[in-house]
């Protein structure tokens, strides 16, 4: 996934703003990602890959699937 891919896809949030917010504003907990532009607040399939980013020593360099992939897993994630 490169930083310009959307990471929550239901608000269109680009990887490159979450790791920006995570950098400048140093969360401490998942909820409060939802000020980045309400990232994690629709349909759910993000907040595990948030998570990931923020427990992350480097968010910018954390490997997440490509864009294709995780929109596949997501379709299948929202079917459920």
């Amino acid at each position: 996934m490169n930083d310009e891919d959307d990471l929550c896809l239901c608000f269109h949030v680009s990887r490159r703003k979450v790791v920006q917010y995570i950098r400048v504003e140093k969360p401490r907990r998942l909820s409060q990602l939802s000020n980045c532009y309400g990232a994690g607040t629709g349909c759910g399939w993000c907040r595990p890959f948030l998570q990931r980013l923020m427990e992350a020593e480097h968010p910018d360099s954390e490997t997440l699937p490509t864009p294709q992939e995780y929109a596949e897993q997501r379709r299948s994630y929202r079917e459920k």
